[in-house]
């Protein structure tokens, strides 16, 4: 489980001194926490592993919105506060899907939902978060998904 190895590099962190990975995980079981909580009054409670990589997939995209502002700001130390942080992140994440395989699984779907043109991009986009959310990064799924429609 993604929890377990979380708090085994926490651990890891502190004997070995590593104060910017051991801030990262912090984080990371912070949030986790946070979703926890917010997961009480849920109905129905997903796959902790789904959830742990759910909390995963949205510190990653808030940390590379931020190193793209910036960037743009001129402010380079605090883009390498936030890559390093990403870096801890990304080595939690399952492997995601190369390029190619994602279009070949967006290829998949569009012709077994019967999608051809940008009005179906929904349901598409719906059948491949179902089926590859937490291997595929949805923001340029989008992208590949309109091209492809288009």
């Amino acid at each position: 489980m993604i929890r377990e190895q979380l708090k085994s590099a926490q651990v890891e962190a502190m004997k070995g001194g590593d104060k910017e990975r051991l801030a990262a995980v912090r984080l990371i079981l912070a949030k986790l926490k946070d979703r926890d909580i917010e997961l009480r009054t849920a109905s129905n409670v997903p796959d902790d592993d789904a959830v742990v990589v759910e909390v995963l997939q949205k510190m990653a995209k808030q940390r590379r919105e931020s190193i793209e502002m910036f960037r743009n700001g001129g402010r380079d130390e605090l883009a390498a506060k936030e890559e390093a942080e990403l870096a801890v992140i990304d080595s939690f994440l399952p492997a995601q899907l190369s390029e190619d395989e994602t279009k070949a699984a967006i290829e998949g779907i569009k012709a077994e939902v019967g999608a051809s043109s940008v009005k179906d991009m929904g349901k598409v986009m719906a059948v491949l978060k179902e089926r590859h959310g937490s291997v595929i990064d949805m923001s340029k799924a989008s992208g590949l998904v309109k091209a492809a429609l288009g």
